[in-house]
């Protein structure tokens, strides 16, 4: 029998520009009476990182460009957060009243290349950015509670985006530490003997959402989760999720 266990720790700081988050995630995990050991998971949400690391935007300070008010005007949104979305994104993919899918500038297929209001807390006119460099933030905390507890764990940096074709978002990894985002099963044989021969499993994916279903959306104020018991491989690099837009067929 293998098992998976999740603990969400009650009590995480309210997190601002400068928060040394090793010092808080040891010290609410400590209040709450657990203990890491090697090969544990932390996944930390992206909010969190990105208000410790400064990665925010008062859009009182923005002045909109052209683009950016032919933007706003498409998708019937402030010409202010129009600007910093074009600010973070690669290219504009879809856009529709409402809603605008952008390729941000790391990458990733997101709703408004992952500007967003939610859960700042430093004032109406703040939006969040993600993280500068995710995979060096997850690398760096990591870096920090090894050094400090003497433990070395896997780090995940999670944040919810949407799916084509299905309802609902759900938790995916945007920044990896400590361990191989995927795992082939490539050239192993199933239960009947058939050689597998295309089967990938998105493991820091699988163990992002996880962790969303604790984290929650709103106002749980619960950004960290310890999971222990995840079957992975040491390594590390979110970059290794992303398909290479010559091989994805629906972009």
């Amino acid at each position: 029998m293998h098992a998976l266990t999740a603990w969400v720790p009650a009590g995480f700081p309210d997190v601002r520009p400068g928060t040394d988050l090793a010092a808080a995630i040891l010290e609410v995990l400590s209040r709450n009476d657990l203990t890491l050991e090697p090969g544990d998971v932390l996944v930390l949400a992206q909010k969190v990182v990105s208000k410790a690391e400064g990665a925010v935007v008062n859009l009182a300070e923005v002045a909109p460009g052209p683009h950016a008010q032919q933007l706003a005007k498409e998708a019937q949104k402030d010409a202010r957060l129009c600007q910093v979305i074009l600010d973070e994104s690669r290219r504009i993919l879809r856009v529709r009243p409402g809603l605008i899918i952008a390729e941000h500038r790391l990458g990733f297929i997101c709703a408004t290349a992952g500007v967003d209001f939610s859960n700042v807390g430093l004032g109406s006119d703040w939006v969040s950015l993600l993280p500068r460099d995710p995979d060096r933030s997850a690398a760096g905390v990591r870096r920090a509670i090894e050094q400090r507890a003497g433990v070395a764990v896997a780090v995940i940096i999670n944040d919810t985006h949407g799916r084509p074709w299905r309802e609902g978002a759900v938790g995916v990894a945007i920044g990896v530490a400590g361990l191989e985002p995927i795992y082939s099963y490539i050239g192993q044989e199933d239960l009947y003997g058939y050689i597998l021969h295309s089967s990938i499993e998105g493991v820091a994916d699988e163990l992002a959402a996880a962790a969303s279903l604790l984290q929650g959306q709103a106002a749980e104020g619960t950004p960290l989760v310890l999971i222990r018991g995840a079957r992975f491989t040491p390594g590390g690099g979110r970059t290794k999720l992303l398909r290479e837009p010559e091989r994805d067929m629906f972009r």
